[in-house]
This record gives structure tokens, C-alpha cells and sequence, in this order.
């Protein structure tokens, strides 16, 4: 039997194993439950405004971080006066991680579920969430205030390795996201839930791709984000030096809330995989 035809036999089994991978699995019973949408024209209505509003916000909030910290946060639309220039940069930087986190409480969760008036605000909750991060990370990348001032620029081949690690970065964050949970990462899960009238379904706990190598694995590309751009301004080391500390210590108060959650399962899963630097282990070659 050739290469072609053993690749041919193992293709269903291949494409099976895609179908129940959890992380594949929830978005396509996501997907086929919008195909069914029961009757209800403003729950219909609410639910695509929803996701329009959600996912714009998403976008724009994603590229203006990838553009300002291209040019290490020495362009934007930021223009007070300093020194109350850096007050107001300092201001938009804490506010990220503060409200990012409070949002997670309990108090954060009820007023999330309350953001919406009505009935859907609940399922809305976690679209709702994600719609407010996104504002968030538009408003301290779009409305950075530039020193002016560049310590360094890269040019030549080191300007191309940059560029290239800097993708990468983004492309990992990608890749932990999807590991994590699309639907939830993107804000999806709560407005095309509502669209198909079901509750929201919340993935299991992560433990597949790269959350098999160290447990917060968004944390670490979003830091590697902050670390691998091609131009530095002063500007540029103070939003990755606090930006960097959130992503080493907000995870803590997460797994606080996975034990609560997931009991023994996150116990073990903890004691087996490192938190952010991956163990690696050498293999015992032994004569065989």
C-alpha cells in the first residue's frame, strides 16, 4: 500500500478526531444551532446588533493594538499636553487590567448580566464582556498620548526578525485563544445564543494544545506581544513592564476560580503542567 492510500484510509479518522475535539466541537454545535432560529423578531434583532457592535468593536480594538505597538505606541491619537500627557497614559493603561478583572467577580458578573435591560442580559453576558475589553483596548491604544521621544528603532535583518517574531506573538495568541475557547474568547457564544434561543454553553476546562505545555498560555503570547516590537520608545517599556506584571499575576485570581470550579480536576491539572515556562523534559535514551 502507497503513501497516498494509507493517507486516504486514515483521512476519516482524521476528520473524526477533528469533529470531537471539544474546541472544534462547541463552535459547530454553536453553528448548527443558528441555522434553526426560532421565531422572535426582537430577540432576533437585539442578538445581530449585538454581534455586530461586538465584533466591530473586537476588530478595531485588536488592530489599533497591533499598529500603535508596531510603532512602539510612538503613533496615535493622543495629544495632551505633558506632563499630564504621561497622568492620562498611566490612567489608560491601569484601567485595562482593573476593570478587566473586576468584571470577573461575582459583582462584575451581575453587572454584566444587568448591562443589557431585559430578559437577555445574561445570555448577553459574556458578548457583553467582551464588547467592553474590546472598548477598552481601543481607547489605551487609539488615545495614547506619544512622548516623542525613540530609544531605538530596528533596521536591516533585525528589523525583519522583529517583524517575524512579532506575528508570530500574535499568531500564538490566536492559537491560545482557539485552545481556550473561540466562542468565548471572541464574545460570540453569548449573541448566538440568544440568536438560537439556548442557554450559553461555556466550554470545559482547557487542557488541550497549548494549554498541554503551560496553563496560561494567553497570558504569555499577550506578554510576548508587548516584547517583540520593532521600534522602543519609553513609552513602549512602561506599557509592557505593567501590562507584562497583569499577565504574570491576574492569572493567579483565574485559577482561584477554576479550583472553586472544577475542584480536583484543576488540582491535578496544576500540579502536572507549569504555569507560564515550559518544563522540558529530556528523554532517557537507554540502549535498546
Amino acid at each position: 500500500m502507497d503513501g497516498s492510500a494509507a493517507r486516504q484510509l486514515r483521512n476519516p479518522f482524521l476528520m473524526l478526531n477533528m469533529l470531537t475535539d471539544p474546541r472544534i466541537a462547541g463552535l459547530l454545535r454553536l453553528i448548527k444551532a443558528v441555522t434553526c432560529i426560532p421565531p422572535g423578531a426582537s430577540r432576533i434583532g437585539l442578538a445581530l446588533m449585538m454581534g455586530f457592535v461586538t465584533h466591530l468593536a473586537f476588530a478595531c480594538g485588536v488592530l489599533a493594538m497591533i499598529v500603535s505597538m508596531f510603532f512602539g505606541m510612538s503613533e496615535s491619537l493622543g495629544r495632551v499636553q505633558q506632563p499630564w500627557g504621561w497622568a492620562v497614559n498611566i490612567g489608560l493603561i491601569l484601567q485595562f487590567p482593573i476593570l478587566h478583572s473586576l468584571f470577573l467577580t461575582p459583582w462584575g458578573n451581575r453587572v454584566l448580566s444587568r448591562l443589557i435591560p431585559g430578559v437577555h442580559g445574561v445570555t448577553l453576558a459574556t458578548s457583553s464582556y467582551a464588547l467592553i475589553a474590546s472598548l477598552q483596548l481601543f481607547t489605551l491604544f487609539a488615545f495614547w498620548t506619544p512622548s516623542g521621544v525613540v530609544f531605538w528603532r530596528a533596521e536591516g535583518l533585525a528589523f525583519g526578525f522583529l517583524c517575524c517574531a512579532y506575528a508570530a506573538s500574535w499568531l500564538l495568541l490566536l492559537k491560545a485563544s482557539f485552545d481556550a475557547g473561540a466562542e468565548v474568547q471572541s464574545g460570540a457564544l453569548g449573541w448566538m445564543s440568544l440568536l438560537a434561543g439556548i442557554a450559553p454553553r461555556f466550554p470545559d476546562m482547557p487542557v488541550l494544545g497549548l494549554f498541554r505545555i503551560i496553563r496560561q498560555p494567553i497570558y504569555v503570547a499577550f506578554a510576548l506581544t508587548l516584547w517583540t516590537v520593532p521600534v522602543w520608545t519609553p513609552d513602549q517599556i512602561v506599557l509592557a513592564s505593567v501590562l507584562t506584571a497583569y499577565c504574570l499575576l491576574a492569572p493567579r485570581l483565574k485559577e482561584r476560580r477554576f479550583i472553586t470550579r472544577y475542584g480536583e480536576r484543576f488540582a491535578a491539572y496544576r500540579a502536572a503542567v507549569p504555569y507560564v515556562i515550559p518544563k522540558f523534559q529530556h528523554r532517557n535514551r537507554d540502549a535498546q
